[in-house]
């Protein structure tokens, strides 16, 4: 275990600056190391155990009594070219009768095209596998891109939401993808349990419309959660050179992607869409990042802090910075967010995930990376907090 002496103040965003540093709040312990890739985790029901995803295709657990890290054989064959692969991973709502998780990924459809997939498998830890793989949905249509899957799921009321992205499509009009109905990608998907498509979807009965979008207008959506004290899906994704957002997600509503947006063209530096307004029709971000790579922010992974290990920190929100590389937390009073507080920087570490830990409320966090460790954050020793 290490103590960290400070926490860095948080990034200048909206000109917004950070109070004053907190100081010896947390330590750093390391719980596995030499994982490869990983992508998602969640607490399996009833345990503080946690099931992960590699991007390379393969689903493991970690079993919190033994810190030993337990592979399970029978994920589904995926496409980890470039960003994609085995990605996020969530046990069913009936976990405890079924063992089923719902798990996304990338494979391959016809030829080069790929896209996202959605499934579920049932888990049997004695046997080290899972079974009865069952492909619930796949996003259409399939493209020759290899980037941008989103890929975040959130169940909620009987229902399992997951965030898409636009496969980085770089026609930057009306006609781009996440504003074209008729396609998945770029959106929210809202699907019953058993991967069907509710009748109260908002554009289930429009001809022409792909009727599990619930949301659409987005880019990249890596970092998706259930905000606990409203019930509101909250997102974050990623911008274009900038422009990242936190969003959170309306029924039927469109995000602007890409005729309204902070960011500006990767290729060029320029600016390509009017910044979203009041009156553009579109849904606004409630934060942003300005454009430019040193000011983004762009996400994967996303928690809201409940427990009583850091009472200080209930109800905000945390969220991984891949490109700058700490975990932000950031203060939010309803739809009002602060600039984040800067955890785990200097560490190095492309933060791809980061969950709450049930019981102990520690903060859990995976890396990516080819040797990657699984890290938790818990208070550190003198803490009277």
């Amino acid at each position: 275990m290490r103590i960290l002496s400070s926490l860095a103040v948080g990034a200048l965003a909206l000109g917004i600056t950070q109070p004053a540093q907190a100081e010896d709040i947390y330590s750093v312990e390391t719980l596995a190391e030499g994982l490869e890739y990983p992508w998602g985790m969640a607490f399996l029901p009833g345990s503080e155990d946690i099931i992960m995803t590699s991007r390379l295709g393969s689903v493991m657990i970690f079993d919190a009594d033994s810190g030993e890290i337990q592979e399970i054989s029978g994920a589904p064959e995926v496409d980890s070219r470039n960003q994609g692969g085995l990605l996020d991973i969530e046990p069913a709502p009936d976990f405890d009768e079924t063992n089923m998780v719902y798990m996304t990924w990338s494979a391959a459809t016809e030829g080069e095209d790929t896209t996202t997939h959605l499934g579920r498998a049932r888990l049997d830890r004695d046997a080290g596998e899972m079974t009865d793989l069952e492909t619930l949905f796949v996003v259409s249509p399939a493209m020759d891109s290899q980037a941008h899957y989103g890929s975040r799921i959130v169940v909620l009321d009987d229902h399992i939401y997951v965030g898409l992205g636009d496969r980085n499509q770089k026609d930057f009009g009306p006609d781009h993808i996440s504003q074209d109905l008729s396609s998945e990608n770029g959106s929210v998907i809202r699907l019953t349990l058993d991967g069907e498509i509710p009748d109260d979807n908002p554009f289930v009965d429009e001809d022409g419309t792909a009727g599990a979008i619930w949301s659409y207008g987005h880019r990249n959506i890596q970092a998706m959660a259930r905000n606990p004290e409203t019930d509101e899906i909250w997102v974050a994704e990623h911008g274009e050179a900038g422009g990242d957002e936190v969003n959170i997600v309306e029924r039927g509503g469109n995000f602007g992607w890409p005729l309204a947006t902070y960011g500006v063209d990767y290729r060029t530096g320029e600016q390509f869409a009017e910044t979203p307004q009041p009156d553009d029709g579109f849904i606004g971000p409630v934060f942003h990042w300005p454009p430019g790579r040193d000011a983004h922010f762009p996400p994967s992974g996303m928690a809201w802090y409940q427990g009583d290990a850091f009472p200080d920190w209930d109800g905000h929100m945390l969220v991984g910075n891949l490109f700058h590389r700490y975990l932000g937390l950031f203060a939010v009073d309803g739809r009002e967010v602060s600039a984040p507080m800067r955890l785990l920087e200097g560490e190095g570490w492309r933060i791809r995930d980061v969950a709450i830990g049930p019981e102990d409320g520690f903060i859990y966090v995976i890396v990516d990376d080819e040797d990657a460790p699984l890290v938790r954050l818990v208070p550190a020793e003198g803490d009277d907090d």
